[in-house]
């Protein structure tokens, strides 16, 4: 029987999570795999950039914020996954060495209006570094299944479908200033294929949740099938973008122009992860820069502004967000 059921999640329900120490290799493996930009891989390159020393991916710091309220809580709950994101903010970085610790409330909660057997719990995270400083805050609804209630049948699981011959690069993203962005033009990313192997190992290493980490446990709940961490499907589009923007640096020194390197992102609002992603699925990821603006504080560099969608192999959108980057501009 779990612990916490959604009768127990009120407003004012809180709870001290962690520490949870992150390494530089802890750093740097994340990286390598899903965000290889210099400033998370490279000591050398980081120290010599706008960050001023290696520090970690973004979506590395939500993962390791998963893995703290799934051992603290989300484990000992009668937790079905969570719908979506309304904000994350990554207010500084997070350095080899830092102790993470984890304060969670509850600001809302509502009985599901079309579905018996659960309902929707707001929770607002804080995650510190261990010198009294956050690093990030995250505002995101979840689901909790009801005392009491039985559990509606399991959705029905697509078939799993083999990897495909060849997965697509997807575009170059162009190397440019704040002021030369090309705006409301959709770049296509390219595929990531999800493995069963892939998918339980990330989801051991942060969200060790039945349904990401127990095949025949997952087939009894409410998703029918073995899926992926949302916070896997996030990474993997930052595989791509980040492969997109290799490209358009690789393009521009073929062309002889200057290549602008960008900085490190804000942080980002509405993330929705609208389906499952099972093993065998392959989501093609894509981008869309939508403004670019001046930063008040920063002189000399600004704020890139894209929305970001996921499409599985039936067509089906599965995940989308609205982001940002801080970028270089032309007059800085």
């Amino acid at each position: 029987m779990p612990r916490y059921c959604f009768e127990d999640l009120t407003p004012g329900f809180r709870l001290d999570v962690g520490p949870l120490v992150v390494s530089r290799d802890d750093i740097v493996s994340f990286a390598r795999e899903f965000d290889p930009q210099s400033f998370h891989i490279d000591q050398a390159a980081a120290k010599d950039s706008v960050v001023g020393g290696l520090i970690a991916s973004g979506w590395h710091t939500c993962a390791l914020g998963m893995r703290l309220v799934a051992d603290g809580f989300i484990l000992q709950s009668s937790s079905m996954g969570s719908p979506g994101i309304e904000e994350v903010r990554w207010l500084r970085p997070v350095r080899p060495g830092d102790a993470l610790t984890m304060r969670m409330s509850v600001t809302e909660s509502r009985p599901s209006g079309s579905k018996a057997d659960r309902g929707f719990v707001r929770v607002l995270l804080a995650i510190d570094n261990g010198a009294d400083q956050e690093v990030m805050t995250q505002d995101f609804w979840a689901m909790f299944g009801r005392r009491g209630t039985p559990p509606l049948p399991p959705r029905p699981r697509p078939p799993e479908e083999p990897a495909p011959a060849a997965l697509p690069e997807g575009e170059a993203l162009p190397s440019a200033y704040l002021e030369d962005m090309p705006l409301n033009r959709p770049f296509d990313l390219g595929a990531h294929h999800f493995t069963r192997d892939d998918i339980l190992r990330f989801a051991r290493a942060f969200d060790p949740q039945p349904f990401h980490v127990d095949e025949a446990a997952a087939a009894q709940t409410h998703f029918g099938g073995l899926c992926a961490s949302g916070w896997h499907t996030a990474a993997a589009w930052m595989k791509r973008m980040v492969a997109g923007r290799d490209r358009g640096r690789a393009l521009a020194i073929e062309r002889g122009e200057a290549v602008v390197e960008g900085g490190p992102s804000p942080g980002f609002r509405e993330l929705q992860w609208l389906k499952p992603v099972y093993a065998g699925d392959t989501i093609r990821y894509d981008v869309t820069l939508t403004g670019a603006r001046l930063s008040r504080t920063r002189p000399g560099w600004g704020i890139a502004s894209h929305t970001a969608t996921g499409t599985n192999q039936r067509g089906e959108p599965v995940f989308r967000f609205a982001g940002a980057w801080l970028a270089p501009s032309r007059g800085g």
